[in-house]
């Protein structure tokens, strides 16, 4: 136990790879490859890593378009167009349903000026 307390996660580091810890392998390379493809959207696309999603946005005013929860087998993935519009969840297993999300997922990056 750490000298902040039980629940405390001060001092800790919390890294994109510690979201790998404990995944099946087949949703770790989906993780990957949603990382590599939101990423590659434009040079603005901020990560911010958190205990338990990974948030993505746009530019340093934080419009955020995408929350990914990693769970055990699957991808939460909820996907933000607008601040007016509800958020699309998807929860993805296979390579086919990344796919699928994927198109939304850019179409949400390009709506946020």
């Amino acid at each position: 136990m750490s000298k902040f307390g039980l629940y405390s996660d001060k001092g800790m580091t919390i890294t994109f790879e510690s979201h790998l810890d404990g995944l099946r392998d087949d949703i770790k390379e989906l993780l990957l490859e949603l990382r590599r493809s939101v990423k590659s959207l434009g040079e603005n696309v901020i990560e911010e890593v958190r205990p338990h999603r990974i948030v993505y946005a746009k530019t340093l005013t934080f419009r955020t378009f995408l929350d990914v929860q990693p769970r055990l087998d699957s991808i939460v993935i909820s996907i933000k167009k607008g601040r007016n519009e509800p958020d699309t969840t998807h929860t993805v297993k296979t390579q086919l349903e990344l796919e699928a999300v994927t198109k939304q997922i850019a179409d949400a990056y390009n709506y946020i000026k």
